[in-house]
């Protein structure tokens, strides 16, 4: 069994993992926007791409 109680240290130890996994989501995020502008940038660019 997973044991949670991590008494003292579990304020701590939440609001941690709850900032890495806001980060973590957070750079995704922005991969995913950048990855699509560069997508359109590339479309706009490309004369052979214009079907």
């Amino acid at each position: 069994m997973i044991d949670l109680d991590m008494s003292p240290y579990a304020a701590f130890v939440w609001s941690a993992w709850a900032v890495s996994a806001l980060v973590l989501a957070a750079l995704a995020v922005r991969a995913l926007v950048a990855a699509r502008r560069w997508s359109a940038e590339l479309k706009r660019l490309d004369p052979e791409d214009r079907a």
